[in-house]
This record gives C-alpha cells, structure tokens and sequence, in this order.
C-alpha cells in the first residue's frame, strides 16, 4: 500500500504581523498528513473566478473598490442535481392522496444538513422510477400542518404513498440501496 506523506508549513512575514507568532521559531505551524493512494477521489466540483488585476497606472478602477460581485467560487455540482418538484397545501390532496400509483414524499427542512444530502438520492431515485413512481419534497417549514398531520419529528423523513394511504416511512439520511428496496416492495 502506496503512502504520500504532505506536509504544509505556515510561515508569517514581516509584513503581516498581525499573523506573527508569540514564538519566533519558523516554521509557525506545520502538518502532516499521511494518505493512501487511490484512497479518496479527488474533489473536482469547485471554481475559482478571479478577475484580472488593473496597473496602478490604470486611471479607468478608483483606489479603493469592494469586492468585485463575479468574482468568487462557484459549485460545479448544482449543474448535475435533479430538481424534485414541491409539493404544498394547496397540492397535496391532488399530487399526492389522489394520485394514480405510489408517491414518494421527501420532508424536509433548509436549514437541515442531512436533507441536503440526501436530494441528490431522492432526484436520482425520481429518474430511475419514472412512469412507475411520482417523487415529490415537502418543506416541513413551508408547510407545517401536513408535517403535522402524518406525525413528522425529524427530517429528514420519506414516506411512501399508495392511493392516499401512508405505506411505509423511513426517517434520516439513508443509503440509496435502502430507499430502493423500501421502494420496490410497493411496485
């Protein structure tokens, strides 16, 4: 097993010394980090967007600007997610309870981490199941009375709807393949 050890020295200048350490040995702080090769795949899914740097003798950029609005750093994966549609109030009784075949219904909640996690799984699932399962979200801060009303405690939950019967119900951030079985026994 292949091993590549990195390591990282933060030094401060004189420049800068506010970043000075008490101490004044160098290097101010160093790390090591042992890794497997092939271990994990490297992240690819951010950007940096910089703009480039007017001459001091440019006329055309005052002295002192705020920070440009298109400059920072961008997420490549919100290209590559599937939007599941939301369901409300006013769409429940017809997307849902009167639908035609099992429904799955994701609650969740923005400021949940788990939930993010797991939309990815749940707008995969939606595009596997196409024609033979209907997948919709449910905000439970959006639309607290039906979170209310099917007992909703934590998020985030997936419920299985077949002719406006609740089948079954699987609470927190699950594997896909556990979604998928969950998901088969009802077609």
């Amino acid at each position: 097993m292949a091993t590549i050890t990195d390591s990282i020295a933060l030094y401060s200048s004189a420049q800068n010394s506010y970043l000075r350490p008490a101490i004044s040995s160098r290097p101010a702080l160093s790390i090591s980090v042992r890794r497997r090769l092939g271990a994990l795949p490297e992240f690819r899914g951010l950007r940096v967007h910089s703009l480039p740097k007017p001459s001091p003798a440019s006329s055309n950029f005052p002295k002192a600007r705020p920070f440009p609005s298109t400059a920072g750093i961008v997420s490549q994966a919100q290209d590559t997610t599937l939007d599941v549609p939301t369901v409300t109030d006013r769409t429940w009784n017809s997307l849902v309870l009167k639908a035609d075949g099992p429904v799955l219904v994701e609650f969740w909640a923005p400021w949940c981490g788990p939930c993010r996690t797991i939309h990815p799984v749940v707008g995969e699932l939606a595009k596997e199941y196409a024609g033979k399962l209907k997948c919709f979200k449910l905000s439970t801060d959006d639309t607290p009375s039906i979170a209310t009303q099917y007992g909703i405690r934590s998020v985030p939950t997936i419920m299985i709807f077949i002719n406006g019967e609740k089948k079954d119900a699987i609470i927190g951030a699950v594997p896909k393949t556990t979604l998928t079985a969950t998901i088969e026994k009802f077609l």
